[in-house]
């Protein structure tokens, strides 16, 4: 592969998709509030949630780190990482984002964020996901391929 095209060619960058449809659910709870918890319970349900995302993400994006490899889409990939949350999930990262998404989603107590949710995971599944692995089966061949029969794409 030459640089310019060593990278799996998402459609954007996941962090971005992730506030993006967050911004959308604000303005969809700002326009038509729908409460879904007793308010009692709402901090409690959407303070676990963020801290399992956080639980699940930060020790992949470690994990990227140490094995020197970019944790950017747009950069190549010089490793395939099975360490750590690795050997639970190939994507760690988006799953702990998903988790942080929910439990903003439970904090704010709306409706409007598992509505928004849906979508996004289809995007993620199709514009990030799929590409990526595309990109790392042609890139690490039977590497990956080994790695992926071992490990769930997501839980």
């Amino acid at each position: 592969m030459s640089t310019n095209a060593d990278h799996p060619d998402v459609i954007a960058l996941p962090p971005f998709l992730y506030l993006a449809a967050f911004l959308v659910v604000l303005l969809l709870r700002w326009i038509r509030p729908w409460p879904i918890l007793p308010p009692h319970f709402v901090p409690w349900a959407g303070i676990g949630m963020l801290i399992a995302g956080l639980a699940i993400g930060i020790p992949g994006r470690l994990a990227l780190r140490s094995a020197g490899t970019s944790v950017k889409p747009t950069q190549p990939t010089t490793a395939i990482v099975t360490r750590g949350t690795y050997r639970l999930t190939r994507n760690p990262l988006y799953v702990g984002l998903t988790c942080f998404f929910i439990g903003l989603t439970l904090a704010f107590d709306t409706g409007w964020g598992f509505v928004v949710l849906l979508p996004l995971l289809v995007v993620m599944h199709f514009g990030v996901v799929r590409r990526e692995e595309r990109y790392l089966e042609a890139k690490f061949g039977e590497e990956y391929r080994q790695y992926r029969g071992r490990v769930r794409r997501y839980l």
